[in-house]
């Protein structure tokens, strides 16, 4: 019995494999794939049956094209290599047998077929080699030439299993070597090089493991004399053919057969093998193959000991260099393995040949070929790296021939030594001597000019694109460091001896990378426990001095940014040199430097402030002189920094910063013979035709001079009357020893010095020095006399020289104590000198900042006493604004100060800061009268410009109001008398306006004699006097004016509402507002025109006084006629302005007003029809509905109105009224047009640029309900609403019930206690004309079902009757809202379910047998509904229910619609909570019924439905008797996870056929079922579901399935059109051999 079933499965699974071949004519490559996969399955089941079926098949279908006999022979292989050990020789002989014919049946060379097969012959041979010979030697005849793939089996074969071919090849090689002659076509000499190559390796291999071997008698020569005859044939006659694929073949074969082939023969073939082979570099597609053998060869020579290979080193040498030499294209991998093959075969001729090697190698380092000597240098860099026993001795050699290389000025011969030295560093040479001269190159290169935003280049163009200084620099500071930091023996080669190399100016961009492993190095001894770091000057006399690096280091940081971050790097440097800088610096540099450091680090170059940086260091550096307070040490210092200044003359900043600290360390030093004598040498060496020289130097004496005043003004006397400065300046000097530039470059510097001194000195001592020492000696140098007559220099450094002196010097003395004391006797003359500067400067044009320099200095110069003269002060106003104002126009008018030119800009701004400090000295009415008699030409000037500057100048004065109110007569004038007079001319006009009635002249009324008792009061100018005197002239006029002047006295008045003086607009205001509290009652006719008039002030774009105005204007109005003044702005133009909602917000200031408003705006909205319906022009037939005028316009009054946040009493007061209409009027503009004048309008509205309003009706009505809300205390709900996207979702036409829901929802949950009097009002309208009304309040009512409150509220019974006789409605959507409001009621008022639970039951039963329901819309509510009730419902009530709805609710799990299959699943799996009892059994049966849909449906297109199906699925787990499917429902079906679905159904699979075999049957056929799905997802889960149950059902139950019927419908399904379908069923139909 055993046996026959093993035979039936046998049967069976050859029938499987039948079909799975058949189905190989797939295109698609996944299903290929798969194909292959479900045979190898078949294959691990029944290893021969398949092997079988597959030969069976290849044999009986002969015309099978190749492509698809490739996929068998894929699955034959893998069988094959899988069951090998298992595999029985019957098997093996038919897998080789078939195998050999598929590969040599065609006589064509079809690679991919014929591969497979030969793989397969490999796959067996790898056990039966035996066999798999036996049958391909009857291939290979001696005498006939044999396939291709026979020879290429052969080489594989012996790749595969060394030990079981070598024994053959002898025999082989005899047969092959006469069939070499035969050979004809390229590919098959290929072949024969192919199996030579592949004989010759396996053969090292066997003789490699002979203690492995099985026969270990196999030696060298037992192949050499058949390799020997091989190699002639090849070389002598396939190595020249033309066909690139032979030679490549023949070449890579020579290598290893070198290594068989007979000493003697090897030696003899050298001088012709070599010159051969290295011929072939001439293709250069071929160099990587030539180079491979080479090396192989050169191997096989050196192991025998080849004396020919002496006389062929030259030769190759020289090629093999050339071959470095060619460009290196580095994204070509062929190339770099190439470069990298050549680099071993100079390894190799290393070994044997060093002497030869380098006296080849080192002279080509002096060639005129950039490429050969950078060749060269990575030969050598190779030969060091991997030779280095051999060239130990030659160090020597090798760096006396590196002098040459060293001074080239190639950049790629530059980079390849850097690469050099990082070798020999790593092998001791840079120990040697001589290697001090590489280290110095390497930190030459590091001080190349760098650009930060170098990058290097891409790896491929290394070779073909130039190399920058800049890359070059790069990779010489990342070897440095890495030398510094990696290489252990370098710590005694660099420290201390890089420390020579930061003195050096020409070095400073090495600085940084210097200073970093300099500070690395320190470290590095300090951890090694070298705890003193002093320099030992006596051992190493080169070494800088403490001096010369304090002095470098402190200048090389004053520019923290340069080279790379040379700052830190210094200011670390010195940290760690403390100790020998001096020993007593450790506790001050230990707070110093690293506070430095980090500020540093801090900020960047931008937002660095050098002055500030520099004042830092300067500052340290004093307080370090003060800490050593060694007079010597400090006078070494100052001599040491002074003979630094001639290495900086190209580095301006630098020298500057040193003629600073030179400064302070004059000032520091004791010895004054030290200071006169370096002062002088200073004066007689600088550079003064250079501007930073002259900076530097002055700067150098101010602040040596604050402690050395005396002596630096008597140096600067001695200079100037030294020979030096005397023979420069005679005017006709025949031996001038400058010329007379120059002696003004000197003159210029000498001024500048005085004007430091005077800066830095001690401020007690200025004054008395300013006239005798100070100015006198300025205006000496300054003044030039030509036989007694002076002269005007012409030289511009010198004028500004003597400007920023006077600066100086002026800013000393204000700064001094005694200023206030001290009389400036020269200030006339130095103002009168820089007048004349500025009178000299040209009138057409601005070039130079001698304008700018002289106002600032002149700012400075008139805050000194005494006080400049009348005539003094008009001269220099009247000067500066000639010489500024009246410039041409550089740019044109109205440019703001950044965008114009800076020179400009600074000019203006230096005559703004003289007019301040004019005015500030003399600050009294004639001063200020002054300045504007000078600037009243300029301001009334007809050029644009000149006028535009004038006001500019102007503008920062503050009391310039004052001269304007001289201009603006009215009663609230900023001056007393004019505001008299105001009220005088408003007394006289009117007794003008009495005498017009007939009164006598000398009449005089009472009223009006009042006006000359507010002129008393009007001397008061506070706001309160201002205010009450207006209303009472208001009450004056109002009481005199005739009734027919009122309205034109008011217009007049409201167009004074835009007066540009505001004190006047307020009166206007005022008066008007007074008139109208007076008067306003007789205008109940003119209000419209009021209101116009009103509304054109305000589109005047009002400012915010005379907005407020206008507002108390209409609310006045209102106050009086407020019917009157609503239906006039309800008559303005739709979209409203801003102007028309400034005016309705007015009327929101009062409660009782704005409550009486609203309630006309109310009985607006309720009394016209909402829309229109009218036929579409462009739609047909159908209807469009467009919205009334008058409802709209109310509506967007009320907005307008509840904007304010003053209604919110009268909101608050009509809540439940204005709640309701607002809601019920959003109903009935969802989806509603404007009317096509009002569509019109605002696109000219926002044409004009005015502001957009939105006129759309629905959301007009929305963001009233909005405003409604906020105003009536719900902020909560607007917030909810919000937050929720509710306010969307109401402006929505499909979704327009899920808003009101949101907002009945945020309703009960923060306005509970304001439902009640809403539901009253809103009830009624369930029977509304309107379905858009009947829709919106069935919605609002549904979702307070959702809460408890109307339970609270005692509404419940009254809204769930509601919505019970609403299930008679003709609208759908009102039958589907109130199911779902019957449904909420479980989660609002749940212990209400249970009491009426029958009547919800019934209505949901109902609902999902609605006859008038074409898309199941309201059987989809019932069931969601039915859902939530479900948890409260007594269970007898279901009980009678529950088949029934679990039959009805069925066909809805495949429905088309998403909706509807995620609500009935869900319904299912709740059902299942009542399938206890007497159910249990039944509903068993309809959960059996239901789980391969569920199953499959966790792979449905929705993720609704997905999570839906988990949730079915976890409620049926308990109900279903297996405790482990149940865990696993409950574990791995969580909604929020992600599902590996094929092993979740491969685990459910295996549970349900331990625990329900006996379903296997009705299981597929559900699966069945679905192999039509309309979804391809599921139609895939189907064949993967019956693929599992079949994978894990036992024999016994496996036998019930209908095997055919299972198969013939897969065999259908493999056609699906989609993919992952066919490649599901592929592999079902692999695993169908577990039940076969």
């Amino acid at each position: 019995m055993a046996g026959c079933a093993c035979r039936r499965g046998a049967v069976a699974a050859l029938g499987l494999a039948m079909t799975l071949m058949d189905a190989t004519t797939d295109k698609d490559p996944l299903v290929h794939e798969q194909i292959f996969s479900a045979l190898c399955y078949l294959g691990a089941a029944e290893p021969e049956e398949i092997l079988n079926a597959c030969e069976e098949y290849l044999r009986h279908h002969d015309k099978l094209a190749y492509p698809h006999r490739i996929i068998i022979l894929r699955a034959m292989e893998a069988v094959v290599k899988s069951s090998l050990p298992h595999l029985d020789k019957s098997t093996a002989k038919i897998a080789i047998f078939l195998a050999s014919n598929e590969m040599t049946k065609s006589k064509d060379l079809i690679l991919e077929w014929q591969q497979a097969a030969s793989n397969v012959l490999v796959a067996v041979g790898r056990r039966f080699i035996n066999k798999v010979m036996e049958e391909v030697l009857t291939k290979f005849q001696p005498g006939v030439l044999p396939h291709y793939f026979i020879v290429q089996t052969f080489a594989n074969l012996s790749l595969a299993n060394v030990f079981g071919m070598v024994p053959f090849l002898n025999s082989i090689l005899g047969t092959m070597l006469p069939m070499l002659g035969m050979a004809k076509q390229e590919n098959m000499k290929a072949a024969f090089c192919y199996a030579l190559q592949s004989f010759s390796e396996s053969i090292q291999e066997y003789l490699a493991n002979l203690d492995k071997a099985p026969d270990p008698t196999v030696r060298r020569d037992t192949f050499s004399s058949e390799i020997s005859s091989a190699y002639e044939v090849l070389f002598n006659s396939w190595l020249q053919s033309r066909e690139a694929k032979l030679r490549v073949a023949v070449v890579e074969a020579l290598g290893p057969m070198s290594h068989l082939m007979p000493s003697e023969k090897l030696e003899e073939q050298l001088p012709r093998l070599l010159p051969g082979l290295l011929a072939l570099y001439r293709r250069p597609s071929e160099a990587y193959y030539v180079s491979k053998s080479l090396c192989q060869i050169l191997e096989a020579s050196v192991d025998v000991g080849s004396r020919s290979l002496d006389t062929q080193l030259d030769a190759l040498l020289s090629a093999l260099q050339l071959q470095i030499c060619t460009p290196l294209d580095s994204s070509m991998s062929v190339q770099l393995k190439n470069h990298n093959e050549v680099l071993r075969c100079f390894t190799v001729l290393a070994s044997s040949f060093p002497d030869r090697l380098l006296g080849f190698l080192l002279p080509k380092l002096e060639s005129g070929s950039e490429r050969a000597r950078v060749g060269t240098l990575t030969i050598l860099r190779q030969v060091i790296n991997s030779a280095s026993s051999q060239m130990e001795i030659k160090k020597p050699f090798i760096l006396s021939a590196m002098k040459l290389p060293l001074q080239d000025n190639s950049n790629k011969v530059k980079r390849a030594v850097v690469q050099l030295i990082s070798a020999m560093a790593h092998h001791g040479y840079l120990e040697q001597a001589g290697g001090e001269a590489l280290v110095e190159f390497l930190i030459r290169q590091c001080a190349l000019p760098g650009d930060q935003s170098s990058q290097l280049p891409r790896r491929h163009s290394l070779e073909t694109e130039d190399l920058t200084d800049s890359h070059v620099r790069d990779i010489s500071v990342n070897t440095l460091f890495l030398l510094s930091t990696t290489v252990d023996r370098m710590d005694d080669v660099l420290w201390p001896f890089l420390l020579e190399f930061v003195i050096p100016v020409h070095l400073s961009n090495a600085l940084a990378p210097l200073c970093k492993s300099l500070v690395y190095l320190a470290a590095k001894k300090q951890e090694e426990g070298e705890e003193d770091l002093r320099l030992h000057y006596e051992a190493n006399g080169s070494l800088p001095s403490a001096y010369a690096l304090l002095g470098r280091l402190l200048v090389a940081t004053s520019q923290p940014y340069r080279g790379g971050g040379q700052g830190a790097a210094a200011l670390r440097l010195l940290g760690v040199l403390h100790l020998s800088i001096h020993k007593t610096l450790e506790p001050l540099w230990s707070k110093k430097i690293p506070a430095l450091v980090e500020h540093l680090e801090a900020n960047t170059q931008a937002t660095l402030s050098q002055a500030a940086w520099e004042d830092q260091l300067l500052k340290f550096l004093q307080e370090t002189l003060m800490t050593i307070s060694d007079a010597t040490w400090t006078c070494q210092l100052t001599l040491e920094m002074c003979r630094q200044l001639s290495s900086y003359n190209g580095s301006s900043s630098e020298k500057n910063f040193l003629y600073k600290s030179i400064g302070t360390s004059l000032a520091a030093c004791a010895n004054k013979d030290l200071v006169r004598k370096q002062l002088q040498d200073l004066l007689e060496t600088a550079r003064y035709h250079e501007e930073a020289e002259r900076e530097g130097l002055a700067s150098c004496l101010g602040l040596c001079a604050v402690n050395y005043l005396d002596e630096t003004l008597a140096k600067l006397e001695e200079f100037v009357k030294s020979d030096v400065f005397r023979k420069s300046a005679g005017l006709f000097s025949i031996f001038k020893d400058r010329s007379d530039h120059e002696v003004e470059k000197v003159k210029s510097a000498l001024i500048l010095c005085y004007g430091y001194v005077a800066r830095h000195a001690p401020q007690e001592l200025v004054l008395a020095r300013v006239d005798a020492d100070i100015l006198r000696n300025i205006f000496l140098y300054f003044n030039t006399k030509v036989l007694g007559i002076k002269v005007e220099t012409k030289d511009l450094t010198l004028k500004l020289c003597l400007v920023r002196s006077i600066c100086m010097i002026c800013q000393a003395v204000s700064h001094s104590a005694q200023a206030g004391d001290f009389s400036f006797s020269r200030k006339a003359e130095l103002v009168s000198q820089m007048l004349d500067f500025i009178k000299a400067e040209p009138l057409d044009s601005l070039r130079t900042p001698v304008r700018q320099r002289v106002m600032a200095a002149c700012m400075y110069l008139v805050l000194l006493e005494p006080p400049l003269s009348e005539a003094g002060r008009a001269e220099l106003v009247k000067t500066c604004l000639h010489s500024v104002l009246g410039l041409p126009s550089p740019e044109g008018p109205g440019l703001e100060a950044g965008q114009k030119e800076p020179l400009w800009q600074d000019t203006l701004d230096a005559l703004k800061d003289l007019l301040k400090s004019l005015l500030q000295r003399r600050m009294t009415p004639p001063g200020l009268q002054a300045l504007f008699e000078h600037l009243g030409p300029w301001i009334r000037s007809t050029k644009e410009h000149e006028r535009e500057r004038a006001l500019e100048a102007v503008v920062p004065f503050s009391t310039l109001g004052l001269l304007m109110a001289l201009f603006c007569p009215r009663c609230t004038d900023s001056l007393a008398w004019v505001r008299q007079h105001a009220v005088d001319c408003v007394y006289s006009l009117l007794y003008i306006q009495l005498c017009y009635e007939g009164f006598s002249r000398d009449h005089r009324d009472e009223s009006v004699e009042k006006l000359k008792a507010l002129k008393l009061a009007l001397r008061d100018p506070s706001v309160d006097t201002l205010f009450q005197a207006c209303c009472n002239i208001a009450k004056v006029i109002a009481k005199r004016l005739p009734p027919d002047q009122l309205l034109s006295l008011l217009l007049a008045m409201l167009e004074g509402l835009a007066d540009p003086d505001s004190n006047c607009s307020r009166a206007a205001a005022v008066m008007i507002n007074s008139l109208l509290k007076e008067r306003g009652g007789v205008l109940l006719e003119k209000v419209p025109e009021i209101l116009v008039a009103v509304h054109a002030q305000l589109q005047e774009g009002a400012e915010g006084h005379v907005q407020r105005a206008a507002q108390q204007t209409v609310y006045i109005l209102a106050s009086q006629h407020k019917a009157a003044v609503v239906s006039s702005l309800l008559s303005h133009p739709l979209p409203s302005d801003s102007s028309t909602g400034t005016m309705w917000q007015a009327l929101a200031r009062e409660p009782i007003l704005a409550g009486q408003v609203l309630e006309l705006l109310l009985e607006k909205v309720n009394r016209d029809v909402p829309y229109k319906e009218n036929k579409s022009f462009l739609r047909g037939s159908s209807t469009e509905r467009v919205a009334t005028f008058l409802p709209l316009s109310a509506t967007c009054a009320l907005h307008e109105i509840m904007s304010v946040p003053e209604s919110g009493p009268a909101v608050v007061g009509l809540y439940a009224q204005l709640f309701v209409a607002l809601l019920l009027r959003v109903s009935c503009t969802v989806g509603v047009q404007l009317p096509k004048n009002m569509q019109s309008k605002e696109r000219k509205s926002v044409g004009r640029g005015q502001p957009p309003r939105t006129l759309d009706p629905c959301s007009s009505a929305v963001e009233t309900l909005k405003a409604m809300l906020t105003q009536g205390g719900s902020q909560e709900v607007t917030r909810a609403l919000a937050e929720a996207g509710g306010w969307d979702l109401l402006r929505s036409t499909e979704k327009h019930p899920e808003g009101v829901a949101l907002l009945a929802r945020a309703m009960a949950q923060h306005a509970g206690p304001r439902l009640p009097p809403i539901v009253k009002s809103l009830a009624p309208m369930f029977n509304s004309i309107y379905d858009s009304q009947r829709v919106t309040t069935t919605a609002f009512f549904a979702e307070l079902l959702n809460s408890n409150v109307v339970n609270d509220l005692v509404l419940l019974e009254s809204i769930m009757d509601s919505m019970t006789a609403r299930q008679r409605d003709p609208c759908l959507p009102v039958r589907m809202l109130a199911l779902r409001g019957l449904g909420n009621m479980a989660s609002g008022s749940p212990e209400k379910v249970r009491q009426h639970g029958a009547q919800l039951l019934a209505s949901m039963i109902n609902g999902m047998d609605d006859k008038d329901d074409p898309h199941n819309l309201v059987a989809l509510e019932a069931m969601s509904g039915l859902s939530k009730l479900l948890a409260f419902t007594d269970e007898r009530d279901l009980r009678s229910m529950l088949l029934h709805i679990a039959i009805r609710i069925r066909p809805f799990f495949d429905s088309e619609k998403p909706d509807l299959r995620k609500s009935s699943i869900i319904l299912f799996g709740n059902l299942t909570k009542f399938s206890t009892g007497s159910c249990e059994e039944a509903f068993f049966e309809q959960i059996l019924n239901g789980l391969v849909t569920l199953l499959l449906h966790l792979q449905d297109p929705k993720p609704e439905v997905v999570k839906a199906c988990k949730f079915a699925l976890r409620m049926c787990g308990p109900s279903m008797g297996c405790a482990v499917l149940c865990d696993m429902f409950q574990n791995h079906l969580h909604e929020d996870r992600s599902l590996h679905y094929g092993e979740f159904m491969n685990d459910v699979c295996k549970h349900l056929m331990q625990n329900y075999p006996d379903t296997l049957n009705r299981l597929v056929a559900a699966n069945l079922f679905y192999f039509k799905s309309s979804w391809a997802d599921i139609r895939a889960a189907a064949p993967m579901f019956v693929g599992f149950l079949v994978l894990h059902v036992d024999q016994a139950h496996g036998h019930q399935l209908d095997l055919d019927e299972l198969i013939a419908a897969l065999t259908v399904l493999l056609k699906d059109p989609v993919t992952a379908v066919r490649v599901k069923v592929a592999e079902t139909l692999g695993r169908l051999v577990t039940i076969v």
